[in-house]
């Protein structure tokens, strides 16, 4: 019946030019099946052949019913049998040839053919491989009884290598971690005591947890709120400056006291939004993206909300809100300057420069956008004052936070169909959720090891072969710029309590700056990192090249500033440190 309906509605006009016509909805089915081998040529060329041979037949019979019912000669006849033959022998080529159908996707198949990639494939066939024997074993319930620390240790190297592989294998890391997860918790709760030992550590893991994914989800919320509602144009509209030296700083401490504040992924999104407004494409606006990338790394470091490994350090007690800002604002800004001087001396900057007088139009602020910025950011801010004055965790000052902001923009937007993008549901529905499951997954995954003892072991390893902490964090940030932060930091949490370290010892402010600012070094080694990569279209060598040196220099001179401060012991002035809400988180 399709093959029948298709060439019955063809017009006339149609007939004799349909094998020069492409065929849109071929090439869609391709676009959207491009790996399944029964969309391959020969078969395309078999099934194509009949559907447009039936079609044909019934066009020519249309034609011959026609002819006969008119006075028409039958020279017309012999005609229009002599055009169907042809037809249908271009249609029905010898051996050897290809069919229109065939030779429309031709194009298609070659470009499959060449995007192929079978060491893509073995390394998704490894990797299932490895799963499903590292699954088989740990169901093995003598074995993993007797190797418990084996068997966790193996399910998390391949669960870690899947993770940091995720594009290659195109597998997403969100179901890594939580498939690594629950088989760690798996592994642990036949190699303990007993379940019920088990049943109650994950409680106790899954309360700790859930307070950084709610406090996550809260700040995620609020910043989609504000950023729908354009309120960050508060911000950038401000920055008039031209000149490329000026407009390189300029930028840069915008974004490291926007970043204290928002996330870093988000700071970036604005900034890099803002620098396509201000300068045209050029190698000078992928020094400013890189810059952005940096300043929004250090910022985060400062401020228990700027980060969310800092965030994890001070939701677990390890950081207070008054000691960081004292302690690490000053590495963190020279972990800025440093770059931003030196980046100054290059031509790009210190030339003639881009003509950056073309702004170009931005979307406008939404109504009351103002009122909804003011009120975002003062959610923000007043987290740390309510764990202050109240002595709940963090995530009840953020969900407190967004309960206003969801109330105040449905009475704002009452009977305005046209803006429901505007509201809470609609933000809920746009915020990074597969983020969250990852953090899930991977804290989940690392209080496994920690209730199993294996991180325990790891730092009295580290202890007795590294005695040195300054290097032990310093190495921490190192391999941050190629491995995500938040499970080293997590993992860090585990090995040392706070016994070890006490709350605002040197070892854990060196770590939330270092796992902070270490991702600059490399494009792919922090979340700002990598949407600057995608927004501008950055490869990994360029940023290798032009600025990773830039971000090391200002990596190390931050640690040599906050050692330097230690050492002179720079504390801030004593009515500010007097000030009930601040001394006291």
């Amino acid at each position: 019946m399709a093959s029948l309906s298709i060439g019955a509605h063809l017009p006339p006009s149609h007939h004799h030019h349909f094998k020069k016509r492409s065929l849109p909805f071929v090439s869609k089915t391709h676009s959207l099946f491009p790996y399944l081998p029964c969309f391959g040529s020969s078969l395309r060329g078999i099934r194509g052949s009949r559907l447009l041979g039936n079609g044909v037949l019934a066009r020519a019979e249309d034609k011959a019913r026609d002819s006969r019912s008119s006075s028409s000669p039958s020279a017309q006849q012999q005609k229009v049998k002599s055009s169907s033959d042809r037809e249908l022998q271009e249609l029905n080529p010898s051996s050897g040839s290809c069919d229109p159908l065939c030779s429309v996707d031709e194009t298609s198949s070659q470009e499959f053919e060449a995007s192929y990639r079978p060491k893509t494939d073995l390394l998704k066939a490894i990797a299932v491989f490895a799963a499903a024997g590292t699954g088989a074993v740990a169901i093995n319930h003598s074995w993993v009884a007797a190797n418990q620390d084996v068997a966790m240790a193996l399910l998390f190297g391949i669960g870690y290598v899947g993770i940091i592989f995720e594009e290659s294998l195109a597998f997403n890391k969100s179901g890594v971690g939580l498939l690594m997860a629950v088989s760690l918790w798996v592994v642990r709760s036949i190699g303990a005591p007993s379940t019920d030992i088990a049943v109650s550590e994950l409680q106790h893991a899954s309360a700790e947890v859930s307070e950084i994914v709610f406090f996550l989800l809260g700040a995620m919320t609020i910043v989609e709120i504000v950023d729908s509602h354009q309120g960050f144009k508060l911000v950038t509209d401000n920055i008039t400056t031209r000149k490329p030296r000026m407009l390189l700083w300029v930028v840069g401490f915008v974004t490291f006291f926007l970043s204290s504040i928002l996330d870093n992924l988000t700071s970036t999104i604005v900034m890099v939004s803002l620098l396509r407004k201000l300068v045209p494409q050029s190698e000078f606006r992928k020094l400013l993206g890189a810059v952005v990338v940096i300043a929004a790394n250090a910022g985060g470091a400062w401020t228990p909300i700027g980060d969310v490994t800092t965030t994890m350090l001070w939701i677990h007690g390890q950081i207070s809100t008054l000691e960081t800002m004292k302690t690490l604002f000053i590495p963190a800004a020279v972990s800025l300057a440093v770059p931003l001087a030196l980046m100054s001396l290059t031509s790009e900057v210190s030339g003639k420069g881009p003509d950056t007088s073309i702004v170009m139009a931005s979307e406008q602020m939404a109504p009351r956008g103002q009122l909804v910025f003011s009120v975002g950011i003062g959610a923000l801010v007043f987290v740390p004052v309510f764990k202050a004055l109240t002595g709940l965790p963090p995530y009840m000052g953020m969900l407190l936070g967004l309960g206003v902001l969801w109330i105040l923009t449905d009475a704002i937007h009452y009977g305005e169909s046209e803006r429901q993008k505007l509201k809470v549901p609609q933000a809920l529905s746009r915020i990074d959720t597969q983020g969250a499951l990852f953090f899930l997954g991977i804290l989940l995954s690392v209080s496994s090891l920690e209730a199993a003892g294996i991180l325990r072991e790891l730092a009295n390893y580290l202890d007795s072969h590294i005695p040195n902490i300054e290097l032990i964090a310093s190495s921490i940030g190192v391999v941050s710029a190629i491995i995500d932060n938040v499970p080293l930091v997590a993992a860090t949490m585990g090995m040392y309590d706070l016994t070890s370290f006490p709350k605002d010892s040197e070892f854990w402010q060196l770590v939330a700056y270092c796992a902070g600012t270490g991702g600059s070094m490399l494009v792919i080694g922090s979340a700002a990192g990598v949407a600057f990569m995608g927004m501008e279209k950055v490869d990994f060598f360029w940023y290798l090249r032009k600025v990773s040196g830039f971000a090391f220099a200002g990596y190390a001179a931050g640690i040599a500033a906050y050692l330097a401060v230690q050492n002179l012991h720079i504390s801030l002035p004593t009515t500010v440190a007097q000030v009930p809400f601040i001394s006291g988180s």
